[in-house]
């Protein structure tokens, strides 16, 4: 049923992007043409800001026409997969990320950026951090130009902490958290936002952060760095489970099986969230201007307990498809919404205002003097969580495959990671138990890599 669901969605965009195509080549007799690709985005404020600014800041200098197709997250992974990884001509870009990059790049699904970019005078490679290009590299070949960069943090109304006569630790604990949130917690407001949304780049992300932190692991790996045996039934990962659940079940948001970076978003920014565990980029939005929420939050580490750090590593990151036949309009327009006179350019234009430029990818950024004004407040965090992100030791055991965090870097985590948070999230919802969900997930997990 997914595999039928997921070809009309491609067909439809096929056809979409197809009519818009035709629609243009009847003006085949103007000089300037308008050519056009198509791009794959994922749903966020941020990205959305870059679609309204291309017609104005891209097409009306390139005469390169950008067709969007805007997915929520679950989706966009899905879709991208199917269509990159089978030699699909629906995109001519794509927004992946570390985890799909490498992978991608190794089996020669995606373009290898690393000559366009170097040869680029005006793209400035070696402004990019670089955790961020490393993560986005296989064997030192950048497969993907990043958007926007992140990592984890807390994020916490002061003003409700210290009404409450809270101060919050500067690296924190997650039973500390814990205590914070069902203090915080009441009937209008919840103590704490966390995804519970099955999907593994959703309540995945997130949830894999504490297993890493809580000492556990979903696989094991061999001395060679290959996948071993499923590690889900071990008494680390229970405990990882359970205090998810449980934390989420007493001071969590109400319907939290179904909360996504967006829901959560909106619960914090309209007041019905005391904190927040998720990205660092969600800053933007809540500190842009006209935000409610905005001068009102603090940005605490992401929490710990028995690692040093814990908070994730990703970057939304545009790939050119090896199938496509528009590379060389596609690296055009990565050129320019990756390079760095997007943020000049865009800053000004962007409703959020400067804030809501995109962060956690290239030090420039971080100079411009309008954005060190609206990012006061999270500029600085979001760059230390982001190079004190573990990606080589995530947690208390090596981990098998390509490096990362909220995910393990093989190929099988993908399906695995999906239907176990299916798993957990009924859990969450009280329509499983933490029994039978570490079960039938430790089954799934060992089938995956038998």
């Amino acid at each position: 049923m997914l595999r039928a669901a997921l070809i009309a969605v491609l067909l439809a965009i096929g056809t979409a992007t197809f009519g818009g195509c035709a629609g243009k080549s009847k003006n085949a007799g103007e000089s300037n043409q308008m050519r056009s690709i198509n791009v794959a985005l994922v749903d966020a404020p941020i990205t959305k800001d870059l679609a309204r600014v291309t017609p104005s800041l891209f097409t009306a200098k390139t005469h390169i026409k950008v067709n969007y197709t805007v997915l929520d997250e679950g989706t966009l992974r899905e879709v991208t997969t199917s269509d990159v990884t089978a030699g699909g001509r629906h995109f001519d870009a794509v927004l992946i990320g570390p985890y799909e990059a490498p992978q991608f790049g190794k089996d020669g699904h995606i373009t290898d950026l690393t000559r366009l970019a170097s040869t680029d005078g005006a793209y400035r490679l070696d402004d990019i951090l670089p955790t961020i290009r490393r993560a986005l590299s296989y064997r030192g070949k950048l497969f993907a130009a990043p958007f926007y960069g992140e990592s984890s943090s807390l994020i916490y109304r002061k003003d409700v902490l210290k009404n409450a006569g809270i101060t919050m630790p500067a690296h924190p604990t997650w039973i500390q958290v814990a205590d914070i949130a069902r203090r915080i917690d009441t009937p209008r407001r919840a103590g704490i936002c966390m995804r519970g949304k099955p999907g593994w780049g959703e309540m995945g992300a997130p949830f894999t952060t504490v297993v890493n932190t809580f000492g556990a692991t979903w696989f094991s790996a061999r001395p060679d760095g290959s996948v071993g045996r499923a590690m889900v039934d071990q008494p680390a990962f229970r405990k990882a489970l359970q205090f998810y659940v449980g934390l989420t079940r007493a001071a969590g948001e109400p319907h939290a099986d179904a909360a996504s970076f967006n829901q959560c978003l909106a619960q914090y920014q309209s007041g019905r969230a005391a904190m927040w565990y998720d990205a660092t980029s969600a800053a933007s939005p809540l500190e842009a201007t006209g935000s409610d929420v905005r001068g009102r939050n603090g940005y605490a580490p992401a929490p710990v307990e028995r690692t040093e750090d814990s908070g994730w590593l990703w970057s939304w990151a545009l790939a050119i498809p090896a199938s496509s036949s528009n590379a060389d309009l596609a690296w055009r327009y990565i050129s320019w919404a990756t390079g760095p006179q997007y943020a000049k350019e865009a800053g000004p234009r962007l409703p959020g205002g400067w804030a809501a430029v995109p962060p956690g990818v290239r030090r420039s950024t971080y100079a411009i003097p309008e954005y060190q004004r609206a990012a006061e407040a999270f500029a600085r965090p979001t760059l230390h969580a982001i190079e004190s992100a573990p990606i080589d030791d995530p947690g208390t055991t090596r981990r098998p495959g390509n490096p990362g965090i909220q995910y393990v870097g093989i190929p099988q985590f993908r399906d695995v990671g999906n239907q176990c948070t299916e798993q957990f999230s009924a859990v969450i919802a009280g329509k499983s138990s933490v029994d039978a969900a570490l079960a039938n997930c430790q089954e799934l997990a060992s089938r995956a890599v038998r």
